[in-house]
Order: structure tokens, then sequence, then C-alpha cells
């Protein structure tokens, strides 16, 4: 038998030799595969690194000066120093802004620059920055760019942390100019004192020139609660107006009466004088200085309606009621003086005889700031002078044309207001001799009821004036018993008199 040896056989190596050659051929694709991920790889950091020098190279040409400034920001620093404010100095040259709470509504306030303002361009090419102070209200804005001055600087190296290595360069600041106005700071004390606690103004004024000498508001303001002058009717005082409008149109002439019943009824309603309404008592036959000494609402009732509601608000405007005085203090009103036409436009309503009533003594919807009624009685002081009321600047006065006649019998009624039988009782024995006017202007309060403002206006001497007092008292009742005192207080001040007058007084003739 023939023997055979054990050992490998073809199909062995058949399966053998494929093993082998799948396994070269997995070993030849891997190695393919590795490299090209290697190349991937290498495109990947070489892509990096081309942008990094890219970056490298636009931070070194385009955005090197950007950031250098950005450094040097950091490294040197510039602090600013702050320029001082000029004075605010009365006719005497005195610091106003002493005076406080007297002086608060004509000085007004400084408050630091807010972000909108940053950047706001002045005259002398600065601009503010934050913390800049800046004039809010009063004389304080009116002359911002005269009292500001010009800040001045340090250019100064810091280190880290921002402690100075050195000084690099130094500009002192520039003082604001002083500022001097027309007030008298004694009289801004004694007209403030005057007033009290009381809600109201008092404006005193030399009316040949204009000058303010004092000008008072109070409460004294909240810095963050200021709004623009306030308007009122200004009752009697407006009297003044109304004789004027008729002496001058020739509507009624200077030997003009009418005979006062306490009333007079014009169909369902009633218009009477206040003498009839307090005490039931009537004037008899009234001539204009009577009228005027004694405010006759029942003569003006019937001077208004000869004269007409055009002319009395044509004549209005000319004593500067219904526009702007043009006071170099920020936030006047020009207040209301109504026409037929206004009231038909603005409340789509017809003008009747009874508004034209109201209107003639200073009621309905006359409005008025103090200044404007201070102004008005200038004029007469001033002989039909309107001088431009102003705390710091040139006097004007043009003429507004008052024939001598009218003027004559407006001084004596006033006059008479302020003597013996007026109705500003507390100036009956006042030297020298005050011409004034009073009024007692009604409104409706919040609640609905009727509540009168307290007026007195006046100048003195009588024959030639020095100055004149207007005083307002808010909500204060009849002029004669609330304002005339007040008024009577700066007059003493003014002309250095010694003062008698019993002012616990509290009962009068009313008006």
């Amino acid at each position: 038998m023939k023997k055979y040896r054990f050992g490998a056989s073809f199909g062995d190596f058949v399966v053998t030799e494929m093993k082998e050659y799948k396994s070269r051929r997995v070993e030849g694709q891997e190695s393919a595969r590795d490299y090209r991920r290697g190349g991937v790889v290498w495109l990947a950091i070489l892509a990096a690194m081309g942008a990094l020098v890219v970056r490298l190279g636009a931070l070194q040409l385009f955005e090197g000066g950007e950031y250098r400034i950005l450094a040097d920001e950091n490294r040197i620093k510039k602090i600013r120093l702050a320029a001082e404010r000029g004075k605010i100095l009365d006719r005497n040259e005195q610091d106003v802004r002493t005076l406080g709470e007297a002086a608060a509504h004509v000085v007004g306030y400084v408050a630091e620059v807010n972000e909108e303002e940053v950047g706001l361009l002045r005259d002398a090419g600065q601009k503010y920055e934050l913390g800049s102070q800046i004039g809010r209200t009063g004389i304080e804005q009116q002359y911002e760019d005269k009292l500001r001055g010009r800040d001045g600087g340090r250019l100064v190296e810091v280190n880290p942390n921002q402690e100075v290595v050195r000084e690099l360069g130094h500009q002192e600041p520039q003082a604001g100019s002083d500022v001097t106005l027309t007030l008298e700071a004694g009289l801004q004390q004694t007209a403030f004192a005057a007033l009290g606690r009381k809600r109201g103004a008092v404006i005193v004024s030399n009316p040949k020139t204009g000058e303010i000498l004092a000008l008072v508001s109070s409460p004294a303001f909240n810095p963050h609660q200021v709004t623009a002058s306030c308007i009122y009717p200004p009752g009697s005082t407006f009297k003044i107006v109304t004789t004027v409008a008729a002496l001058e149109s020739g509507k009624a002439d200077g030997n003009f009466t009418y005979e006062d019943t306490g009333v007079i009824n014009i169909g369902k309603f009633a218009y009477t004088n206040w003498y009839f309404t307090q005490y039931g008592r009537t004037e008899g036959v009234v001539g204009w200085e009577k009228a005027l000494a004694r405010s006759v609402d029942t003569f003006f009732y019937k001077v208004g309606e000869l004269t007409g509601a055009e002319t009395m608000a044509e004549w209005a405007e000319k004593f500067g009621l219904g526009v702007r005085t043009g006071i170099d203090l920020p936030g006047e009103v020009a207040g209301l003086i109504p026409t037929p036409e206004w009231k038909e436009k603005y409340k789509q309503e017809k003008w009747f005889l009874g508004n034209t009533y109201h209107m003639a003594i200073g009621q309905g919807d006359v409005l008025v700031t103090p200044l404007q009624v201070n102004l008005m009685t200038n004029v007469i002081a001033a002989g039909g002078k309107k001088c431009k009321p102003h705390l710091n600047g040139n006097t004007k006065c043009p003429d507004v044309q008052i024939s001598p006649e009218a003027l004559n019998i407006i001084r004596r009624g006033m006059v008479g207001a302020c003597s013996k039988d007026g109705t500003a009782f507390p100036l009956f024995d006042f030297k020298p001799q005050v011409a004034c006017k009073t009024g007692t202007a009604e409104y409706v309060r919040a609640d609905g009821k009727t509540g009168s403002h307290a007026w007195l206006t006046a100048f003195a001497p009588a024959e030639n004036p020095e100055i004149s007092v207007t005083v307002l008292v808010e909500a204060g009742g009849e002029g004669s018993r609330v304002a005339a005192p007040i008024a009577r207080k700066v007059m003493v001040k003014y002309f250095g008199v010694e003062d008698h007058f019993n002012y616990t007084v509290v009962s009068g003739v009313g008006e």
C-alpha cells in the first residue's frame, strides 16, 4: 500500500493566497487614505496660518492706528478743570445768589449737563461734557454764555493703576464774566419777606426806565418742577385800559358820568357793583375819577358797552397785555386778551354784551401776568412811555401816545384810590403820595366755588414817579386788605420812611 504524507492541500493554498492578496489590498487602501487625511490637515493648518497672517497684517496696516489711539487713551487722560462761573450782582455790586429763596426765580439754578446736551455747541466753539454745569431757568439760563466761562484741563500720562505718571500739558480755565442786574438786593429781600409764604408775586420797577428793582415769586421753586410764568384775570386793574380806550377812541369824553344803582340787568342776567354786593349800597352819580378811586363796576360796564370789545383789546395790546413784554428772562408767556373773533374761533360761541361787561372790569377770559400789569402801570406813571422791563441791558421806551387829558384823569383817579374814601385804605396816610389801583379778580376754584386773587398796582411819588409796585396774591381775597399792605412795606423800604401802619387790620372797604 502506497503511503501519503499529510500536508497542505491546493485548497489550502488557494485560500492562503486570497487572504494574502486581500490583506495587501487593504493595507494599500489604508495607506492612500492616511495620505489624503494628512494632506487635508496640512491644508487646514496652512489656511489657519494664512488667515492669521492676513489678520495680523490688517491689524498692523489698517487698524493699527485705531488701536494705537485706544491704547493711548488708556495711557493718556484729560482732566477737566471747570471754569469759575461769573458772579450775578445787583445794582450795588452785591452777590445776588446769596439771597437764596428771595431771588430763586429770578436767578435760576445750575445743574449738570445731561447726555442729550453733550456736544451742544456754544459761541466760543466749546462743547459741554458730562459733568459740566449749565444754567437752568432765570438769569443763569438767560446769560449762560457770559456766566459759564471756558473750562481748562490737564493732559497726563497714567500707569495701569490709573495713577498719574507725568503731566503732558496744562491749560488754565478762564472764569466767566460777571452779570450786573438792575435789582436792588435789599428791596428784593423786603419784597420777599412782605409776601411771606403766600403764593403770589411782587414786581418793583422804575417806570421811567423799565429797570426791574425787585422781582419776587413765592413759594420758591423746586428745581425739578419749574414751569413758565402764570397768568391770572387782572380784575379791576384792567379798568385803566378801559378808561384809556374809551377816552382815546372818543366813545366817551372827560365829562362822562353814570348813576350807579348797584346793578345793571340784561335780560335774566344781573351785573352788580362790588359795593352793592358786599354792603347793599350804591355810589350815586359817578365820574371818571370817582369811578377809578372807588372802582365802580357798573360805571365801567357802561363804558365798556360804549367802547366795544375790539377797541379795548386794541388798547390792551398797546399797553403790553396779551403779548410778551420781552424781559430778559426765559419762560415768559403772553396771556390772553379775548375778542369776539377769538371766541368764535376757539370756543365756537358768539360774543354777548355780558362778555363785554366782564372784559371791561378785567374778568371773563382776560388773562395777564403780574409783569404785564406792572408794565401797564408804568405807562401811566411815565406819561405814556412804555419802557421795556429788563434786568440787564439798555432802556427802550416807545411812546404809546396817550393824550395828557386821559393820563391826568387816570392819575387823579389812582391818587383817589390811595386817599381817604378810596379803596386802598392801607396807603391812605403814606408819604410821599401814592397813586394806585386795587383789584379783586374772581376765578373758579377746583371745587367749583368762586375764589378771588388779590391785586394792587401803584407808583410813587404820584407827581414824579420813581418806582412802581405790583402785587398779586393767589387766592388772597381782596386787593385792599391783602395786596396793599405788601406794597406798603416795599415802599417803606424804598423811601426809608417810618411805618406806623397797623398790619393786624383785617377789615377794609372792599375791592
